[in-house]
């Protein structure tokens, strides 16, 4: 069964889009705990991360690693937290969250609301970054 992260990658729902090569995909996550806050997917639907080929995770790290430094880069905070949690959507994804505390990783938080304009503004800051 297609996951709702297949059909952002098929352009079947839209997005903000981050960047994109043959293997994976970035885009802001619209419910986002803080600004910037990115998903990172393998275009290959996979329920579980460590399901993945050991090519396929190594390259998804790799690609997140590239999001993240021209994230970092982008907006203010003192890292770039990384989570998997995986339970919500059955596809592999990786959180890539600013954060400026331990506590701006928590996904029970306040969920931050942006307008279309500023998540397209947002993305465009991160992708000229890359």
């Amino acid at each position: 069964m297609e996951t709702v992260f297949s059909k952002i990658i098929n352009q079947e729902i839209p997005c903000f889009k981050v960047a994109e090569d043959k293997d994976y995909f970035a885009f802001l996550d619209i419910r986002p705990t803080s600004k910037g806050h990115t998903l990172v997917i393998p275009k290959i639907q996979n329920d579980y991360i460590f399901d993945l080929s050991d090519e396929q995770l190594c390259g998804l790290i790799l690609f997140a690693k590239k999001i993240s430094i021209a994230l970092k880069k982008t907006i203010p905070c003192e890292r770039i937290g990384i989570k998997v949690i995986g339970l919500e959507v059955p596809h592999t994804h990786i959180h890539l969250i600013p954060i400026r505390v331990e506590g701006d990783m928590n996904h029970g938080k306040n969920i931050l609301k942006f307008s279309d304009e500023e998540f397209n503004e947002i993305a465009q800051a991160i992708r000229k970054l890359l």
